[in-house]
């Protein structure tokens, strides 16, 4: 690795983030524990209470998020019992963690992975916000989450982790001229075979979807099922994917129809490595390169598929909606891509089974909450 220099401007790594709880910058009434400090993150929890309303919004320059909840609230729900919320259904739960942000620092919040891989729609709102997932820098206020779970209901508690928070100082420098650099220093990209691979750069790292699967399995894929169970989300390794998921095995032309509205669970051709000293970020889709959706859950940490044992890479896993019209994919076919962005200086924990982490060596794969044991036998 790269020797790398503390610098002044960049996302904060967890030494930061412990800083910043002590100082009382970032706060709870519970206190915070250490297990929500991630290498370049801070896991945010929900709250005792969740609103439902009828329609998603932002309060705007002029009011808070508590003020249009009077307004536009349904009913309450209480979380500090297992509450069910209703697919379809949009909620909103007041954060129990607050921010006092120094006035050169400012958020982002993305969906943790296994949200997005249980297609759970979920976004920041701040007081006086208007747009959704940032924290203006000198932040000073509550937070709270929308959440929409779109394909299953699911039981939530007081206390779950849906969302994570990336606090950046500064605005460091993030373009394709220093990536292309940092590609040169680092093979950020390999193949099956343990080989590095040529990085494709052009508006971040570009990666293409696996439609071939692997010589030990057919399956390149999963849609999820129209009508299943909840989800009790504290259940990991719990539930038979066979109850929540249909296979998709690969064709002969190694193409995917994607029907509109459908929920897939799809990978990438290539296995990426974040460096130590970098963190990424799964960017929206491109609309010129197709009608659908890929990946809500979007923050990859410092580690990923590197770890610190020298991994060769590690896949993306995608998550993928197709909206208005059915859309064919192929092989290969560009689908997305990944904007490093410099820490201020490497986190003293990284990515990586060694923090819990649950997704560092994987290939296709479905959220933790169901059986890893044997997929190809489940289906």
């Amino acid at each position: 690795m790269s020797a790398s220099p503390r610098h002044g401007t960049g996302i904060l790594p967890d030494q930061k983030l412990q800083e910043l709880v002590a100082a009382g910058q970032i706060s709870a009434a519970n206190a915070i524990l250490p297990r929500q400090i991630q290498p370049s993150s801070i896991d945010l929890r929900l709250g005792a209470m969740a609103y439902r309303v009828r329609a998603s919004f932002l309060p705007g320059e002029n009011s808070t998020v508590a003020r249009k909840l009077e307004e536009h609230r349904l009913h309450e729900i209480d979380l500090r019992f297992p509450a069910v919320l209703e697919k379809g259904c949009v909620y909103i739960v007041p954060l129990q963690e607050e921010l006092n942000l120094p006035r050169d620092i400012s958020g982002k919040v993305n969906p943790k992975s296994s949200t997005g891989r249980l297609d759970i729609f979920t976004r920041l709102i701040t007081d006086h916000g208007r747009q959704f997932e940032f924290v203006p820098a000198g932040y000073r206020g509550k937070l709270y989450a929308e959440i929409v779970p779109r394909t299953f209901s699911i039981l939530v508690r007081e206390g779950a982790c849906l969302s994570q928070l990336r606090l950046t100082r500064g605005n460091p420098r993030n373009d394709d001229a220093q990536l292309s650099k940092l590609a040169r220093e680092e093979s950020l990209v390999y193949l099956d075979n343990e080989s590095p691979a040529e990085a494709t750069i052009s508006t971040g790292l570009r990666l293409t979807v696996d439609l071939n699967g692997t010589a030990d399995s057919s399956i390149i894929g999963y849609r999820a099922k129209k009508h299943s169970s909840l989800i009790d989300l504290e259940k990991i390794g719990y539930y038979d994917p066979r109850d929540f998921w249909d296979p998709i095995h690969r064709t002969r032309q190694r193409d995917l129809v994607l029907d509109p509205e459908d929920f897939y669970i799809l990978a990438s051709r290539e296995k990426v490595r974040i460096p130590p000293h970098y963190a990424a970020e799964m960017v929206p889709y491109d609309p010129s390169v197709g009608e659908f959706r890929i990946h809500y859950a979007g923050f990859f940490d410092p580690g990923f598929g590197y770890g610190t044992d020298d991994i060769k890479g590690t896949r993306a896993v995608l998550e993928v909606r197709s909206h208005e019209v059915p859309f064919l994919l192929e092989d290969g076919q560009e689908v997305g891509s990944l904007t490093f962005e410099r820490l201020m200086s490497v986190p003293d924990r990284l990515y990586g089974q060694g923090i819990g982490s649950s997704y560092q060596k994987q290939g296709l794969a479905l959220s933790k909450h169901f059986r890893r044991d044997s997929f190809e036998q489940a289906f």
